[in-house]
């Protein structure tokens, strides 16, 4: 962190996860393989495969959605120039700058259990962008950071069982 960055944004776990996901789709490719190779004589196994294929593809497709979730965004000091940007980091590690009068909408979502929310972004163009879970952020430094936005928080829409939303 420079000096003149104030962080608006920081998610508990930044990590990509690799791990747990290559062991679920290992785990899953050798029960699969196993049951194909038990079921092989009795019936037909191109259900096994075609299981198979359908977690490899929806893995596929939460690693594709998730490495471009926010992890960290950053109000970056202005200079004689002009003002600041903001700068946001995502999971698979792409920094990127914006202008802070880009940013249209700025929502926290406050969880219904724990102490934790999310962040929905919104820039101007129609572009959204959304966050890991963190610590629920101070509202006023958004409004600070970007002025022309409209910046609000609200609960989660559904909550754990048993215990009533409100």
């Amino acid at each position: 962190m420079t000096v003149g960055e104030d962080l608006l944004w920081d998610a508990d776990d930044k990590s990509t996860r690799r791990v747990a996901r290559l062991r679920r789709i290992g785990v899953a490719a050798g029960f699969l393989g196993f049951l194909g190779l038990a079921l092989w004589r009795e019936s037909d196994v191109t259900w096994v495969l075609c299981a198979g294929a359908l977690h490899l593809l929806g893995e596929s497709a939460y690693w594709a959605w998730d490495r471009r979730r926010l992890v960290e965004a950053r109000l970056l000091a202005g200079g004689a120039d002009g003002p600041g940007g903001l700068r946001l980091r995502r999971v698979g590690g792409r920094i990127t700058e914006h202008d802070p009068h880009r940013v249209a909408r700025v929502v926290v979502i406050h969880d219904n259990v724990n102490d934790l929310a999310k962040l929905r972004l919104r820039l101007r163009g129609g572009r959204f962008l959304f966050s890991r879970q963190s610590r629920p952020p101070a509202l006023v430094a958004w409004r600070r950071a970007c002025p022309e936005a409209e910046v609000s928080d609200r609960a989660a829409r559904w909550g754990m069982p048993g215990i009533p939303d409100s």
